[in-house]
This record gives structure tokens, sequence and C-alpha cells, in this order.
């Protein structure tokens, strides 16, 4: 049955265009980083055995090899897919970088930074305004370069118009930029380095950098628009404001791969990067931290936490396949803050397809009200009820509106489902083949 959704859904989002063509990766993002256009490294400077010594090297050997690399061989290093794939897919532990970039002088991380962007841009433990810089050098560089494929241009392109900003609108920073493959991404709206509520937001199947991280980065603006307007009620936290980061950290599954769980253990790898990577750098006044996942990405997001490697104040799941956790005490997450829903003629909420279902009572996870239609209890909500699978996080919605609440800790304000009883379904509606599935409009691109 959820073949027949992904069927639908990819089949819809390429008659309307939400998805764009890309090139297709090459079986490993090494190879393709390999062949990529890059910002430094020109002909004549060959990578040498200093290269070749920081390509051998891991851990902290590798900082301070990569510390002491003058400004020629950083360059040649910053264009070698063996440095730049262990900055990207093999790092040192976020401790490690944070205590090795505050001990650098200030000219040490400015050459860094200048001669070898690709690197500290992707680096999990170095600032974010620092990583932020970085990554925009090398996004103007590379839009900048004749030489570019048409794929890569595009995939640019969509993480500039991402960036784009309007009057009054939070800062945005561009976090991770790699343009191997498909490309990986994430851009925070807001501060990461001051807020006192941080928002990780984790897509499903069907996103790519080229087709939807304009459309992706704007949700995450709706959620901190949202989030932004509980500050009289939210729970105090060790910062001010919000943040919410919109992260395509790592390649989401299509039509041909989406029933394997390899990308989403890939996933959870660098999810695990990126949280530890937000408490290493606030070390010692760190956020209140949440993980807002859909779909696929919450498959994603309970191997991350069940890894007993990081941990976060909350998790809210919406539109779950489920995963092989049976129960929400083996996530690394605060007691009582995880959190479930499933909307109206959502085919992928309560399917179980990857395990268990998160929305069975038995899970033990609080679950949303996104089902009522009526307003049963006459209270005159405001909010809407989402409907099928990409209705979630829309502006107007209760999902929307309950995200919001978890992540500036007031759960306690969020309402549990209408329901006469727990069947073995945990009351999630389930779809059937002859029904919508997915309606067109819960597909289109952004107003």
């Amino acid at each position: 049955m959820l073949f027949i959704a992904a069927a639908l859904l990819t089949a819809s989002m390429h008659s309307l265009g939400v998805v764009e063509a890309t090139a297709v990766p090459t079986s490993t993002d090494a190879r393709v980083a390999a062949s990529a256009p890059m910002r430094h490294a020109p002909p004549e400077i060959a990578p040498g055995p200093a290269v070749d010594a920081l390509a051998a090297a891991s851990g902290q050997a590798w900082l301070d090899v990569l510390a002491a690399a003058p400004p020629t061989v950083l360059r040649a290093a910053d264009s070698d897919a063996r440095v730049t794939a262990t900055a990207m897919d093999d790092p040192p532990s976020s401790t490690l970088v944070t205590a090795w970039w505050a001990a650098l002088t200030p000219a040490s991380r400015t050459v860094l930074t200048d001669d070898a962007p690709v690197v500290v841009g992707n680096l999990d433990g170095v600032p974010f305004d620092v990583r932020d810089a970085a990554n925009r050098a090398v996004l103007t560089s590379r839009l900048a370069d004749p030489q570019a494929s048409t794929a890569l241009t595009a995939m640019l392109g969509q993480v500039q118009e991402s960036l784009a900003q309007e009057p009054g609108d939070p800062r945005k920073y561009l976090v991770t930029l790699d343009t191997r493959g498909s490309g990986r991404c994430a851009i925070s709206v807001g501060d990461i380095g001051t807020a006192g509520h941080v928002s990780v937001v984790v897509p499903g199947i069907f996103f790519t950098v080229n087709g939807q991280m304009a459309d992706f980065t704007a949700t995450a603006g709706d959620v901190y628009r949202e989030q932004a307007t509980l500050a009289p009620v939210a729970a105090p936290a060790d910062g001010a404001g919000v943040a919410v980061l919109a992260w395509m950290g790592y390649r989401t599954p299509g039509i041909s791969d989406f029933m394997s769980l390899d990308l989403a253990h890939l996933g959870a790898d660098r999810l695990v990067r990126t949280l530890d990577g937000i408490r290493s750098v606030r070390t010692g006044h760190e956020p209140r931290l949440g993980v807002v996942a859909h779909s696929y990405g919450s498959t994603t997001a309970m191997i991350a936490l069940s890894s007993g490697r990081v941990s976060v104040d909350s998790l809210t799941m919406l539109g779950s396949p489920g995963s092989s956790v049976t129960t929400a005490d083996q996530l690394a997450v605060t007691p009582g803050e995880v959190y479930v829903g499933g909307a109206h003629w959502d085919p992928v909420a309560g399917t179980g397809f990857f395990g268990t279902d998160p929305g069975l009572a038995a899970f033990g996870a609080a679950r949303l009200d996104l089902l009522a239609t009526d307003d049963p209890d006459g209270r005159g909500d405001v909010f809407r009820q989402p409907f099928g699978h990409n209705d979630y996080l829309k502006p107007g919605t209760a999902s929307l509106h309950d995200v919001a609440l978890i992540a500036v800790g007031r759960g306690d304000l969020v309402r549990g489902e209408h329901r006469e009883g727990d069947g073995p379904d945990g009351g999630v509606v389930q779809a059937t083949p002859d029904m919508y599935l997915v309606r067109p409009q819960d597909l289109q691109p952004r107003d």
C-alpha cells in the first residue's frame, strides 16, 4: 500500500513540476566530488605530500595537520576529494572540533575560512556564523564558474533562492553545502548559536536540494514564525529567541529506493553529527533542542535517537511509516516529550511499514489531535486540521501550532486526540488504494 502511495505521490510531483530534473548521481559522492568544479586549487597547484598527509590523517591528527598547513596547501586540500570527504563524511567528533577551533588564533581561523571554505563550512563543531561565511563564499564562487554543469547550477540556484531575505525576516545561515551527487544542504532560519529554542526539521522521501530546498527553507520560516508568536508562553531557555534548521542533510529516497532503510541509516549518522555539533558549539549554554521529523525522516530520526550517541529535548513525528524502535523509552529524548501525529487521508501514517507504528498506544508517545474535523467540543478552534501527507507544517494548521508549542517547551498545552477507543491501529485513519491518497493541492509549490 505504501508503494501505491509513493508511486502516486512521485507521479503527482513530477506532473506539477515540483520535482525538477537532476543529474543522476554516481555510485559514490567522492567520485562526483573529484570531478566537480571547486573554488580553489588552480591547475598549477597539484596535491603534494602535505595534502597526502592530510588525506591520510583522521581525528585530532587531521585537525592538527589542517591547522598547520600553509595557504597553498589548504587551497589544494580544499579541492581534494579525500580531504573534503573527511570533513563531510567521517570528521573528527564535534567536541574535538569545537575545542580545536577555540584554541586557534584569530589569524589562523581567517586563513582556514578563506583558503579551505569547503572543509570549514561543513565541519560540525565550527561556529555557525563562520560556517555560513565559508559556505556563502563557495556558493558565490561556484555560481560564477562558467564551467559548472547545468545540474550544479540549478542546485546552487535553489540554495541562493533559499537564502533570499525580505525586510524584517530573521537572518538565515548556510550551515551545510555539499554539492556532490544530488547534494546536501542545511539552512538555519534564526541564529543557532544564540537561540534558546532550536528545532531541526528532517524531511522524508522525494526531497532534493535541486527540487525543494527553497520551499523547505520557507517551511522552516513558517515554523520559526509560529514559534516566535509563542514567546509570551515559552518555557525559560538558555538563550534568546528561536532558530529552525531546514536540514536536508542526507540524501532522501526516490521512487527506486524508498522501500530501503539504507539511506535512513546513513541519514541517521549525519543527523547525530548535526545535533551533537549544535550541543558542542553551545557547551555551557545549550538550547532546548528538538527534532521535527516528517515521513521517512521520522524513521531516520528514530534510528539516530536510539543510537545512544546523542539526545534531544523533544521529538515530533508527523506522518511516520515507523521504525525498528518499539517504544518511546528507547529514544534518547526527555521523558514525555515524544509526540506523533497522523492526518486524515495520510496513506503513510499508521502503516508501520518499517516496523512499529509510533502512533500505537503501546509505543508511549503523546498523540496529537490531528483527526478531529468538526470541533466536537464546541471550543471554537482557530486552527484547521491537516489533510493528506504534506499538510502538517502549513500555516494555519493545528499541527504547525502544536509543533511550535512543543519546540518552545510547552508540550503541556498540546491537546491529545479525540478518540472513542484505542484499537490495534492506534486510531489513525487507514487509507485504501481506491481513496484519494494524496490531493494535488498537497503537492503544489508554495504560493
